[in-house]
């Protein structure tokens, strides 16, 4: 890392003074300020200045005015008194803080060239600092694009999530394949967070009910532990609206610890209280599969929704003490509460408990005022993960919550018998507690769709499905509550600050930068499509994105990709309904038939580069043999003489945010190939899109609308229909499906031991068969596999015209208006939360 005079920075320059500017707008000042941080906000020994340093005093002095503007956004808040929406979510993908801020803050010049004045790159600065590790897929990235959308838009909200102190893991891969070690992101500590020492929640766990002679109750006794708020500052895009995220830290208090015992010599048993709370932000999702992991998960979401809903209520207090007329029935027209997933489903008997054992309501006013503030989002029709929990575990974790959850539960199942009497035969079904002698177990989703005044999904076939198979008969109770928010991304981070060269020539093109927080205008770019100036001008973005990629591809796995071949990309979450299977295999096929081909043959092929990245859960056996596979498969390909120069495989590791800012810029085909009817959304296919990546995917999730957006001739369709799908699993059963000859091939070429002595067998196996646990290929990668492979031939096809490839990329990202998270959230805001912007003046 070279200074000006080609020396390394590692003390502190003496020719720019010291001073605290948190107000700084211009390089000198910056610098000034940057260099306060590093002498009187120390994290180091002094003088040092390395790197690592810099880092951490570049963001404090970002932070500064970070702080400024949140401050003055939340006195501003308080003076107005709006309606705020708090979204309660167990995961925040929230990538790197550092350029995000600076490019929201439309700092980016003053900043490079007060590092420059340092002795440092903007860019090689911001390579040190470390991902927040506090989410795993799809469904934190879209909590975290929300929070940026709010601010942009000027709406009073927050966010609440967990500190996760080790993320969910870091992906290691190896000869056994993929290995899992702790995230390390607060390792050292995090300069984005704020610790607020005032903001303290006790939290209980266990315990029993005690019931009060006026016939009221409480929760007494078992362990209560300290729920302390860290803030994470979240500005807006050019507005000074700064909002807030705000994690949950737990802890113990000093007393305790039990010195007697301590001093005693029984070290553990005198800090058990301290030890178990320090479990619960130790790392996200633990696994359940012990009774022990199944307690700290539901620990977890309980931790998250009580410190929440009391933190909201004290302010909620705060209000009413200074202007001395607020009601509980105003609760609602102050506050939406929106639960991100069946996670947050606690704060429903939680809110219940709050407003009657500690305030006073009754039953009905209490139900009124909940039923009237939470609203809940869907994220899948995956059965596994519509969450079912033990109802001996709730009892014996939350037994006042089981109280409230069985009143409710004995409430609603009155008022379908007494109202619908053609509902009787499904209330087993619609009811929230399953009262199955072998399983009873309290179903979430069941009390989030009777609780919340708004349940939404979040793609029109994803909320089209859930209406007319998962919530049928609710719909036929409720028909209004019902809606559909198809899923957005933030047009900042995944495109103007990922791929600057391509957001330049937007801009130059459409002749303003308004696009930015008005994606719609993207369309413009539609008359120029065909335009030979701007496809040379769009080419050239494009391989420099790729030749960036190229670069880091090489970094991380020493595997050498040529930046002419065709980039094609899978990354997301590891997951058999994601069908990453089918992808391999079918390179597999593509590998087989290379070799077999003379080699004058194999230069009329389109040399391919084929990128597959994403973590299984550490658990999930299945999606382990998948990376596996892909890292064998690619250890042969890359190093075969004949093939390696027309294909290329490689695992990319440890996929997230930041490696996705890297690889999405650099795409030009992506693959979104779930079974039609699984992906309830998908949100990488719009950013993919919104790049200028064509999209090979099913008629799934957000792919239908980005077809129709983009035109279906720029998209490559293949695949079953959600609604063939059961058709076909039903004709799997009864033994009626043939399997395409290439297919089997594939399969035989793995068995065949190519790809060395792994025993891919098991894996193999959960496509052979027609029924049975783990068999009869249940997610039908043999049936669509043909078409799969047609449309990858298409493909080949279609990149030989270069300029057709060009004006296809061009039109996918003209296209992409729609999917901006800006839209999603204005949405949300206006038919859901009922809460109006309030923009700093």
């Amino acid at each position: 890392m070279a200074n000006t005079n080609g020396k390394a920075a590692t003390s502190l320059p003496e020719k720019i003074s010291a001073k605290a500017n948190p107000e700084a707008n211009e390089a000198t000042e910056i610098a000034g300020n940057i260099l306060y941080h590093a002498k009187y906000s120390p994290h180091f020994s002094p003088l040092k200045f390395g790197p690592e340093q810099a880092l951490y005093a570049t963001a404090e002095s970002l932070r500064d005015r970070l702080i400024q503007l949140w401050n003055e956004t939340y006195v501003h808040f308080n003076k107005v008194d709006p309606k705020q929406t708090y979204y309660l979510s167990m995961e925040y993908l929230q990538g790197r803080a550092l350029t995000n801020a600076i490019g929201n803050l439309n700092l980016q010049g003053p900043y490079a060239d007060a590092l420059r004045k340092l002795g440092y790159e903007l860019e090689e600065i911001a390579e040190q600092e470390k991902d927040a590790a506090l989410g795993n897929g799809g469904l934190g990235r879209l909590a975290s694009c929300f929070l940026d959308s709010m601010a942009t838009l000027n709406l009073p909200a927050w966010g609440y999530g967990l500190r996760y102190r080790h993320g969910l893991f870091k992906q290691l891969i190896s000869q056994k394949g993929q290995e899992e070690i702790p995230e390390d992101w607060l390792e050292k500590f995090s300069p984005w967070e704020i610790v607020r020492h005032d903001v303290v929640f006790p939290v209980r766990f266990f315990g029993s009910v005690e019931i009060n002679p006026d016939g009221s109750r409480k929760w007494v006794g078992g362990d209560v532990v300290q729920a302390l708020a860290y803030d994470v500052p979240i500005p807006g895009y050019n507005t000074k609206n700064t909002i807030s995220l705000r994690l949950w830290e737990a802890k113990a208090r000093a007393e305790d610890l039990d010195l007697f015992q301590f001093n005693e010599g029984e070290y553990e048993l005198a800090a058990q209280l301290r030890s178990r709370a320090q479990q619960i932000c130790t790392v996200l999702y633990p696994g359940d599969a012990t009774e022990n992991g199944k307690l700290l998960r539901l620990k977890q979401q309980f931790f998250l929704c009580s410190a929440s809903l009391q933190d909201i209520i004290s302010r909620f207090h705060e209000r009413s003490t200074t202007e001395g007329s607020r009601k509980w029935s105003d609760f609602p027209s102050k506050v939406a509460v929106q639960m991100n997933d069946t996670h947050p489903t606690l704060a429903i008997p939680e809110l219940m408990r709050l407003l009657m054992d500690e305030n006073g309501l009754g039953w009905d006013e209490a139900w009124d005022v909940t039923s009237r503030t939470v609203a809940y989002t869907n994220h899948t029709v995956l059965p596994e993960a519509l969450e079912k929990w033990s109802q001996s575990l709730m009892w014996k974790l939350l037994p006042r919550h089981m109280e409230i959850i069985t009143e409710i539960d004995k409430r609603f199942v009155k008022t379908i018998r007494d109202t619908r009497v053609d509902l009787e035969d499904k209330i087993s079904s619609l009811s929230i507690l399953d009262n199955n002698p072998q399983k009873p177990v309290v179903r979430m989703a069941n009390l989030c769709v009777v609780s919340s005044h708004t349940v939404n999904g979040v793609a029109q076939l994803h909320s089209d499905i859930l209406k007319a198979e998962l919530f049928a008969d609710y719909v036929s109770i409720w028909p209004n509550k019902f809606q559909n928010k198809t899923n957005g991304i933030t047009p900042r981070r995944w495109l103007r600050f990922c791929s600057p060269e391509l957001s330049d020539i937007i801009t130059k093109w459409l002749k303003t930068d308004k696009w930015i927080t008005d994606l719609d205008l993207l369309t413009g770019l539609r008359q120029f499509a065909d335009n030979e100036e701007l496809q040379s001008e769009w080419a050239s973005a494009k391989t420099a994105n790729k030749k960036r990629l190229a670069q880091y591809i090489e970094r991380v796995t020493g595997v050498s990709i040529d930046p002419t071949s065709l980039f094609d990309i899978q990354v997301k979450r590891i997951h058999e309904y994601k069908r990453q299977l089918m992808n391999i295999l079918g390179v597999i096929y593509r590998f087989k038939k290379l070799k077999e081909m003379k080699p004058e043959e194999r230069k009329k092929t389109v040399p391919r580069t084929v990128m597959i990245g994403g973590k299984a859960f550490a658990t999930y056996t299945n999606a382990k043999r998948i990376v596996k596979l892909v890292n064998d498969v690619g250890d042969v390909v890359n190093s075969d003489p004949e093939v390696n120069e027309y294909l290329k495989v490689v695992f990319v590791p440890n996929y997230n945010v930041t490696v996705a800012e890297m690889l999405i810029p650099g795409s030009e085909l992506s693959q979104h190939i779930s079974t039609a009817g699984m992906e309830a959304s998908g949100t990488s296919n719009m950013k993919f899109a919104l790049n200028g990546c064509l999209i090979i995917g099913t008629l799934d999730g957000a792919n239908v609308e980005i077809r129709e957006e983009v035109g279906e001739e720029n998209f490559f369709l293949f695949g079953a229909t959600a609604d063939q799908v059961p058709r076909l699993r039903k004709e799997r059963e009864d033994g009626l499906f043939k399997p395409d000859p290439r297919f089997e091939e594939a399969k035989q070429f793995v068995k065949s031991g190519v790809f060395g002595s792994y025993d891919y067998g098991p894996l193999l196996d959960s496509l052979e068969g027609n029924t049975g646990f783990g068999r009869g290929d249940y997610f039908l990668v043999g049936y669509d596999f043909p078409s799969f492979m047609d449309a990858q031939a298409k493909v080949d096809e279609a990149y030989k015209d270069r300029k057709g490839w060009l004006k296809m990329s061009i039109l996918s990202t003209a296209g992409s208006g729609k999917f901006s998270s800006d839209r999603t959230i204005a949405q949300y805001a206006k038919e859901i939360w009922n809460i109006e912007a309030c923009p700093v003046p």
